[in-house]
Parts: structure tokens; C-alpha cells; sequence
């Protein structure tokens, strides 16, 4: 049994509501699929030719929170986090491990992009952009996005797990 919680998304509300409670929920399943996994099982590719790892897919996410909320979003010139030599047009990578990378460091570092993603987020409309690729692009498509990418590699995160220690259906 998870020690998080994972409300169900309201079945009847408003838009900014459910897209924010969906990405939530899909956040809150990525942190459950690395509960009760130590640093080696987490380092533990999902099958070759993947290199797909639980830490690398936290990474990815801490990756991709701070390139759609803070550079796309909000404009920021936030570096990689995960390769500072990729420079801004690589903002997704994340995946490969580094010598001494631990699941709880990708998780404090996932964590602080969500927080400051809901910070940048919390006073603005659906309908506000930032920029993509030269083009204007909403907060309602982000979100929309968002969790696309989170149900995607929440997908990947349980082949991983149960190739780590057979935990299935989180």
C-alpha cells in the first residue's frame, strides 16, 4: 500500500480544475512507482536496447516541468538541469544517469520544478502564453501536454518497476 495519496481527478468541474487534478494525479503516480525502490534498483535499465531507469524517468520529468513552465512558459532562461552542455535547444534530456545519481536527489530536484511550475501557474489564466518554437502557446495546451508526457512515461515507469522487483498496477 502507497504511503501518497492519489485523489481521483472530480468527475464534474470546472476546466482549470480537471486539468490541473489530472496532472496531478499523474505526478503523484510517477512518485509512487518509485516508492520502496532503493538507488541500485532505480539505476536498473527496463530491458536492453532501453535504457529507460526510474531515477532517468524522474529526471526526464524534472526536465520537462522546467522546459514547458519555466522556459516555455514563463520565459525564463533556465539551464538543463541534468546536462548544462546541451544548452537550451536540449531541454528534455534527463534520461542518462551520472556517476552518483540517486532516486531521492531526481525526486527533491522533480519535486522543486513542480512546485515552482504550480508558483508560475497559480495567477495566470488557461488562455496566457508563452513561446514555442516562435509560436504563442497556451497554458490550457501545457497542461493539456503535460499530461500527455506523464501517462506516457507513467507507462514506461511500470515496465521498469516490474522488471525491478515485479511491482505491477500502481
Amino acid at each position: 500500500m502507497s504511503a501518497l495519496e492519489r485523489p481521483m481527478p472530480p468527475l464534474n468541474s470546472d476546466e482549470r480544475t480537471t486539468l490541473e487534478s489530472w496532472l496531478d494525479f499523474h505526478r503523484i503516480t510517477l512518485a509512487m512507482k518509485c516508492e520502496g525502490v532503493d538507488d541500485e534498483q532505480a539505476a536498473v535499465a527496463s530491458v536492453p536496447p532501453s535504457g529507460f531507469t526510474l531515477t532517468g524517468l524522474v529526471q526526464h520529468m524534472a526536465e520537462v516541468e522546467r522546459n514547458w513552465f519555466r522556459r516555455v512558459f514563463a520565459g525564463d532562461q533556465a539551464p538543463p538541469i541534468y546536462d548544462p552542455q546541451a544548452g537550451p535547444d536540449a531541454p528534455d534530456g534527463g534520461f542518462a544517469l551520472a556517476e552518483g545519481a540517486t532516486l531521492g536527489d531526481a525526486l527533491a530536484t522533480w519535486r522543486a520544478e513542480i512546485a515552482r511550475a504550480r508558483e508560475l501557474c497559480a495567477d495566470r489564466a488557461l488562455s496566457d502564453t508563452g513561446s514555442f518554437m516562435g509560436q504563442d502557446v497556451n497554458l490550457r495546451w501545457i497542461y493539456v501536454h503535460m499530461i500527455e508526457e506523464y501517462a506516457r512515461h507513467n507507462g514506461h515507469a511500470d515496465l521498469v518497476r516490474e522488471r525491478v522487483d515485479g511491482t505491477t498496477g500502481v
